[in-house]
């Protein structure tokens, strides 16, 4: 298998110039609302028309995953709570799915890699991924697989009649092989990427830094090959968000990315893609220092900056009424001849 995108089409950029030139006469002062108008302006020219229309079906995917790394104490919590959560996620006890509820949005979880017996495991591409500080966290069949299953998952969502995607994450130990990626992309060494992910203490941190270490040295020399990457140093749940993250900018599809884990992935996908990061929009700056990292290689300028650091897709769910309210502004906001209303002097 040879994992291969089409070329990525950029954003309408005949519709952006309309959607900037509406907002100029609408009832307001130009600019006076800042980066919502910008946010109307990239939704707009993501769908290709202005008014943009109001999103009808926002879609939650969370990818679930187990990892080897998490053997080596780089987490507060043992390795059975990813498939305790996925049962969690689906009796609709999990936090994103409270804030789903409230911003209008539906969740699927996908068992992508977990090491334990779930009840979404028909997608599974194997139980757990290898521990990335010693060995490859996937075979190369395996990543090619994961990516292919995240395309799938995301033309299946976007036939399904989404109109905004989030990807979210679930798996312990998932934040040490996104560091890892993290740091292999931008050049970053292994204490600019280190965190606390589920609250580990310094013991941890130490450990945790050590194991991103030894993982980086694996990971270096195969940089410029994105699925051996991903094979290398990642796992079948962050190779299958990469291939859903660059086949939703394919299907000309609008995402909400969500914090460190979901980071990482896309800049694999805007690798494997390049051009997908035009068709994303950063939910939340995570309190994990990676993510910045990511965010300043994809160009990317965060929603909201709220110390959030629970992945699940949680962040960009927070974030998602401030896209619907953008995108209403524009779609349904008065214009000054419509309302009677001078305009500027």
């Amino acid at each position: 298998m040879t994992i291969e995108f089409p070329p990525v089409q950029p954003p309408n950029d005949d519709v952006r110039r309309q959607a900037v030139a509406r907002h100029g006469v609408l009832t307001k002062p130009a600019g006076s609302l800042g980066k919502l108008e910008e946010l109307g302006v990239w939704v707009a020219a993501c769908q290709g028309e202005c008014p943009p229309r109001p999103f009808s079906r926002p879609r939650v995917v969370v990818f679930a995953g187990d990892h080897g790394v998490a053997g080596r104490g780089v987490s507060a919590y043992p390795s059975e709570v990813t498939g305790q959560m996925v049962a969690n996620f689906l009796a609709g006890g999990a936090a994103v799915n409270v804030l789903a509820t409230v911003a209008g949005a539906t969740v699927r979880v996908v068992d992508v890699s977990v090491d334990s017996d779930t009840a979404v495991g028909e997608h599974r591409i194997r139980r757990g991924s290898g521990s990335i500080d010693r060995e490859d966290a996937l075979t190369r069949e395996e990543a090619e697989q994961a990516v292919e299953l995240g395309r799938t998952l995301a033309d299946e969502e976007v036939d399904g009649g989404a109109d905004i995607l989030i990807a979210g994450d679930m798996g312990i130990g998932n934040t040490t092989p996104s560091a890892v990626l993290i740091a292999a992309l931008t050049g970053s060494e292994p204490v600019a990427v280190v965190g606390r992910g589920t609250g580990i203490d310094d013991r941890g941190w130490m450990r945790k830094t050590a194991a991103i270490r030894d993982a980086l040295r694996r990971a270096r020399p195969v940089i410029s090959d994105p699925v051996q990457l991903l094979a290398t140093a990642s796992g079948a749940d962050l190779a299958a968000v990469a291939g859903f993250l660059a086949q939703a900018a394919v299907r000309r599809t609008p995402v909400i990315l969500d914090g460190l884990v979901v980071g990482a992935a896309a800049i694999v996908a805007e690798e494997l893609a390049p051009g997908s990061r035009e068709w994303w929009v950063a939910g939340h700056k995570s309190a994990e220092p990676a993510h910045a990292l990511a965010l300043n290689h994809l160009s990317l300028e965060p929603l909201l900056d709220f110390d959030l650091r629970l992945g699940e897709g949680s962040g960009a769910v927070a974030a998602l009424p401030l896209v619907a309210m953008a995108t209403k502004i524009l779609a349904e906001m008065a214009t000054f001849d419509g309302a009677g209303v001078s305009g500027p002097a």
